[in-house]
């Protein structure tokens, strides 16, 4: 069968605008489901291109009434067999053959695709296996690959975490809220005293701050450069309201490093910026400086502070738990986030972990990308 679209565009056929109704209807028998909306679009490109063209009137027809691949080849031995019958007369064009059975292909990019059938194989693929990224989701990160760690890494820079809200003293006008005593009145002053309607207005929403607190002592390595990804899409989303810090034997203040656009700039210089990095744990010493020299100035003060740690402490237990007190007096949430916690059999008996318990109101797992996602969801609705 000759392609129709090879055909040289200046050849011309007589009108076959009568025609054009029985051909669709030639097209139904083939198997084509054809629409009353793509005839009517049909016969408009005809309108707009030559119908006395071969070439024109065969694309005209191909992109507007088939709506599969598999629609292609019907169509192609429609368009012959109506508009180029044999000598004895057109013939039916009826496609009796059942569509080619489907073929099942992994998603997984490490899969094993040696029992796949060929590309040359007729038959659409059904992807039916999860997705390597709902793979990934639940993974914990401390067992992840490289190739599976840069996925991971770029699914977390698509995250778009909502900052938290807090109610202000400010008001503006609403719909729904208090009745606005002053503006209904000044309303009423504009239509000779009469009150036609009642203004109301109700406090705005204004950004709450949060602070994350990222041990990057050695028992938390296998999670800091996942840890540290997740922050600098926190801070990059809020830079105003976010302040960020890693805990090990010393604090270090990395707000400004990881307000840098770029992901992979901005854990180099926070990089650079900690001296103390899988190294070792003092979370009494180090939250008690950072409760004397940031919380109490201001950035702990009605804020949603989050805890990377899994609690392994080297020093004084109690003193953890008195600093987490003290901090609790300060914030308006703590979240613990200790990646152990996600794993069976897990139980908070590690000594840091026992200290602050009564003062924590979140103790969340952040093993993976899922339970990270949740962290974000706790956050927004403090």
């Amino acid at each position: 069968m000759q392609y129709p679209g090879a055909v040289a565009p200046d050849e011309k056929w007589a009108d076959p605008t009568p025609g054009l109704v029985g051909f669709t209807e030639v097209l139904r028998a083939a198997g084509v489901p054809v629409t009353t909306d793509r005839v009517a679009a049909f016969f408009e490109a005809l309108d707009t291109l030559d119908a006395t063209s071969r070439m024109q009137s065969y694309w005209a027809g191909r992109l507007t009434l088939c709506s599969d691949p598999d629609d292609v080849r019907r169509y192609d031995l429609a368009f012959d067999a109506w508009f180029d019958p044999p000598p004895g007369g057109r013939t039916s064009v009826k496609d009796d053959r059942p569509p080619p059975p489907p073929r099942l292909a992994s998603l997984m990019p490490s899969s094993d695709r040696s029992g796949e059938a060929g590309e040359d194989e007729e038959g659409p693929v059904i992807r039916a296996t999860a997705t390597g990224d709902e793979v990934l989701r639940s993974r914990d990160i401390a067992e992840l690959t490289a190739p599976e760690r840069e996925h991971l890494r770029r699914m977390l820079a698509l995250l778009r975490p909502a900052p938290p809200t807090r109610p202000s003293r400010r008001r503006r006008p609403n719909r729904h809220g208090a009745p606005d005593p002053g503006r209904t009145l000044r309303s009423a002053l504009r239509n000779q005293g009469e009150i036609r309607e009642l203004r109301r207005r109700r406090n705005s929403p204004r950004p709450r701050k949060v602070v994350l607190l990222i041990d990057v002592s050695g028992s938390m390595e296998p999670y800091a450069d996942a840890l540290m990804r997740f922050a600098h899409v926190v801070v990059r989303r809020a830079p105003r309201t976010t302040e960020a810090f890693t805990l090990g034997t010393r604090l270090t203040r990395i707000t400004r490093e990881l307000r840098q656009r770029d992901a992979e700039r901005a854990l180099t210089q926070a990089g650079k910026a900690i001296p103390d990095w899988s190294g070792g744990t003092r979370l009494g010493e180090v939250i008690q400086a950072f409760v004397d020299r940031w919380g109490q100035r201001g950035a702990a003060r009605r804020a949603v502070v989050v805890i990377f740690s899994d609690g392994w402490e080297r020093g004084e237990p109690d003193l953890l738990g008195q600093q987490l007190a003290r901090l609790s007096r300060l914030a308006h949430k703590i979240v613990w986030v200790n990646p152990h916690a996600g794993k069976d059999g897990y139980a908070p008996v590690q000594g840091g972990i026992v200290a602050v318990l009564p003062y924590l109101d979140e103790l969340l797992a952040g093993h993976s990308l899922d339970t990270l996602q949740e962290l974000l969801r706790v956050v927004r609705d403090a």
